[in-house]
């Protein structure tokens, strides 16, 4: 049985389905397994879909992706919501120079602070605002209703297995490349 036919991409193109693509692979390389091809091929696809969903949804928003992860960071941290603008960089794998044009911009829109610490006059912080946590919290609520829709035909039982599958092959990517979690480029 075939999967359905991709939509349509840049120019119209119609993207292969993951059957048409795992063939054309295998007769370009025989040693190709189409199982393990057919779970990476369809796992980049859905993550490449959802990044432009959620992208969509933080637009809507009048913020962009790299603002929202900004957001998501600070709020990880945990409250009051600050961190120093080394250890957002560090945190996102962005290079200083990156963050500082991240933050000088949200800074602008009223999304973050940007002050000298107190005890440390050297020392930067960046904090959330009340508008960034509102940003932040408005986009959790679009997430969590795409996300639910995402996920509607599984049932709990199958969503908590894809989830502990998910998370093994997490593990494996993390103790084999325990850098890949910053970027390769800066996104801005």
């Amino acid at each position: 049985m075939s999967d359905t036919t991709e939509p349509s991409g840049p120019q119209g193109l119609q993207e292969p389905t993951l059957d048409e693509q795992i063939a054309a692979y295998q007769r370009e390389f025989r040693d190709l397994d189409p199982q393990v091809e057919k779970v990476v091929s369809a796992l980049g696809r859905l993550n490449r879909r959802m990044n432009v969903a959620y992208g969509r949804q933080v637009a809507d928003l009048g913020i962009s992706n790299a603002e929202w992860e900004v957001l998501k960071t600070l709020v990880l941290s945990g409250a009051p919501y600050r961190l120093g603008p080394g250890e957002l960089a560090k945190r996102l794998g962005l290079t200083p120079a990156a963050m500082t044009h991240r933050i000088d911009r949200m800074a602008g829109e009223g999304l973050v602070t940007r002050d000298r610490d107190e005890n440390n006059r050297v020392r930067v912080i960046v904090e959330l605002t009340d508008e960034g946590r509102q940003k932040w919290l408005e986009a959790m609520r679009m997430a969590t209703d795409f996300e639910q829709d995402l996920l509607q035909d599984l049932s709990p039982d199958e969503r908590g297995a894809l989830g502990e599958m998910l998370i093994r092959l997490l593990r494996r990517v993390e103790l084999t490349q325990p850098d890949a979690g910053g970027r390769l480029t800066d996104l801005d």
